[in-house]
């Protein structure tokens, strides 16, 4: 399905992204706000899930609440989980093996949406207008 190469390309296409090490790990910022990054999962992570613990490589994605965090969750859990690390915090984690590319994309691109300022936002917004 997605690959690391496709998170790169879809977030190559956004306005003012810029590229961060942090943790030992990419993550990707739209004006210093972080909107995706490469998220492993730990000892503790991997303990915590247990048997539910992917093996693929894993997304971090902003969601602007917590309700939408939910609803990615109970939408699709073959693609979309958290942890407790992640309890209270607006983000959700994805299987990048388990998602395609589309839906990577508008995932993406909402998490992008979410951060930017909103000037910003409404400009790439006016030239790529979201499907309905």
């Amino acid at each position: 399905m997605a690959s690391w190469d496709d998170v790169r390309r879809i977030v190559a296409d956004l306005p003012e992204v810029d590229t961060k090490v942090s943790w030992g790990h990419l993550m990707w910022r739209v004006k210093g706000k972080g909107f995706v990054w490469e998220r492993p999962l730990g000892k503790k992570d991997r303990a915590d899930l247990g048997d539910a613990a992917p093996d693929g490589e894993i997304l971090g994605v902003r969601v602007p609440d917590e309700g939408v965090k939910q609803a990615f969750i109970a939408d699709d859990p073959s693609i979309y989980f958290t942890i407790p690390h992640f309890d209270g915090y607006p983000a959700v984690l994805v299987r990048l093996d388990e998602i395609d590319v589309d839906e990577l994309t508008e995932v993406v691109i909402e998490a992008w949406l979410d951060r930017a300022p909103k000037k910003l936002a409404a400009a790439y917004l006016a030239e790529h207008p979201l499907p309905d």
